[in-house]
């Protein structure tokens, strides 16, 4: 007779028995320790469970590893019948690629539209799964940040009902701005708990921010996405050809968050907004006499690479929040309650420029950025069209902004703070002495009147 001896592991300051899971003909068993390669057969699950007793308890902490891979594809065209990007583009594996091309069974998509943009590209929509003879369904939505509410969820949910998809190989396609990829995420995540969408930017807005990243969201109860879930796209579709019908305050609009992770984390995307912020916005962030093949030298492509790439360095390794000290929360500390309390007067990256203009006078007051730096950074924020100060953000609505700040991030503030054109380190610390005065300067150089 033998024995093996347990592996053990300190959980909840209890000694716990480590368990490994192995699959063999279909079903899952546990076994002892970590099963590297004692097991010859069957396939061994990277969660373990562990097992500990205390008096009257028995507990089993389950540890169950969450991988999510999603693609962000940056192509031209994408509505061109000749590109199967929008059809294939999320799948990863060539032959599979070309087996379901193969495949006699039709392609079928749920498509949910802003309705603008139906107006503008809906009839290429139609064109192109026509062309490619998909089975399809476009609903047309009016996705502004006043409707962004459950009722649109719940009606996304009907259609998606109605129309049948199979929740492993026919993702739901959201084509619109920041709040339809919101909506439609949040609809894909609770529709059989999880169904595969696909992003398509839009807005310049979300070409850079709400399509790289996780999250989706709805507002609930007069708070900016008070409801939402972490659920990534299957895969991202970036076309810029998207942007050029876009008005120039929209433009403007997602310069914003451009310019936000220009201030935490790369100089040189500062620097290239302050020379060539005013030509993109004339441009409409659109590359022409670029000779195809040359890489990301104009300054449009370079300036929206740059911009997803810091903003994906951020987002990547911190997928579900769970550290909540975040740089890319810049600007977004007062903003929520701004854009609440004014809609619809002030579009998302407009509010969000107000919040980081206020805290470029708090990392002024603290230290952190000379007279030079704020004055600086505040041109080019005019350069670009970006309103710096607004009348409805009193110093009561920072207050309580900052005060709920404090109750939904673990008691802290952390507050990120530019140290420098470029760089930028998060603080827990805020006495309202330095608050206040950093706000009576900010409204006497930049309010009515400057």
């Amino acid at each position: 007779m033998s024995f093996t001896e347990e592996p053990k592991l300190t959980i909840s300051n209890s000694t716990a028995t480590e368990y490994c899971l192995i699959k063999v003909k279909d079903t899952w068993s546990r076994q002892i320790g970590h099963c590297e390669h004692e097991h010859g057969e069957g396939h061994r699950s990277d969660a373990k469970i562990y097992e500990s007793s205390t008096g009257r308890c028995v507990t089993w902490t389950v540890v169950s590893p969450v991988i999510f891979t999603y693609r962000i594809v940056e192509c031209e065209n994408l509505l061109d019948v000749n590109n199967d990007t929008l059809l294939f583009g999320h799948i990863a594996d060539p032959q599979e690629v070309q087996s379901l091309k193969r495949s006699t069974k039709l392609l079928r998509r749920f498509v949910v539209i802003d309705e603008t943009v139906n107006y503008l590209y809906g009839a290429q929509v139609v064109q192109y799964f026509e062309s490619w003879k998909v089975v399809y369904k476009i609903l047309p939505l009016p996705t502004t940040e006043e409707n962004k509410n459950m009722t649109l969820v719940t009606t996304i949910l009907e259609e998606v009902h109605r129309f049948g998809i199979d929740r492993r190989s026919e993702p739901i396609i959201a084509i619109g701005g920041g709040v339809c990829l919101d909506i439609v995420g949040l609809a894909a995540s609770l529709y059989r708990r999880r169904t595969p969408y696909i992003r398509v930017p839009t807005t310049l807005l979300s070409y850079i921010d709400a399509s790289v990243g996780a999250k989706t969201g709805v507002n609930f109860c007069s708070c900016k996405n008070k409801l939402g879930s972490y659920t990534p796209p299957t895969a991202t579709f970036l076309d810029r050809s998207f942007i050029r019908n876009l008005p120039r305050r929209h433009i403007s609009n997602g310069m914003a968050e451009m310019l936000k992770m220009a201030l935490m984390k790369h100089k040189g995307l500062f620097e290239l907004l302050e020379m060539e912020g005013r030509s993109l916005l004339d441009s409409i962030f659109q590359s022409y006499n670029v000779t195809e093949g040359s890489g990301y030298t104009d300054a449009a492509s370079l300036a929206t690479k740059v911009a997803i790439v810091t903003m994906l360095e951020e987002l990547a390794p911190n997928l579900w929040e769970d550290d909540l000290d975040r740089l890319v929360d810049f600007g977004h500390l007062i903003s929520p309650e701004l854009e609440m309390t004014v809609l619809p007067e002030l579009l998302h990256g407009e509010a969000v420029n107000i919040d980081m203009a206020f805290m470029l006078y708090v990392a002024r007051e603290r230290g952190f950025l000379t007279e030079e730096d704020v004055q600086r950074i505040i041109s080019c924020m005019k350069c670009l069209e970006l309103p710096v100060w607004h009348q409805q953000c009193s110093l009561d609505l920072v207050q309580k902004s900052l005060s709920e700040r404090l109750k939904h991030s673990g008691g802290k503030m952390r507050m990120p703070l530019p140290t420098g054109l470029g760089k930028a380190e998060i603080f827990n610390d805020m006495d309202s002495a330095t608050l206040c005065q950093a706000f009576k300067k900010w409204c006497e150089e930049l309010g009515t009147g400057h």
